[in-house]
């Protein structure tokens, strides 16, 4: 399992990843103030553990962060 921490455009949309998480079964997830080191606009971030990175449409996803061995890489991003 991979360590995963997505950022989002407002705080609904951390609210709406983090219950479609839960409906998954990714129990693991948990909602936090995002890192110093990752900006992101309304300061609420999920963090989870899962296999991949989840992105889902309707949730005002900013963008995917694994935290890895060198620290945190962005996986996805919607600025792209």
């Amino acid at each position: 399992m991979n360590k995963y921490i997505a950022t989002f455009h407002s705080h609904f949309g951390a609210m709406s990843y983090f219950k479609a998480l839960k409906k998954q079964g990714v129990a693991a997830a948990k909602i936090m103030p995002v890192p110093r080191k990752v900006s992101s606009s309304c300061g609420s971030c999920v963090s989870y553990e899962h296999n991949a990175p989840i992105d889902m449409d309707d949730c005002e996803l900013d963008a995917i962060y694994q935290d890895s061995a060198e620290g945190l890489v962005c996986v996805l991003s919607t600025l792209f």
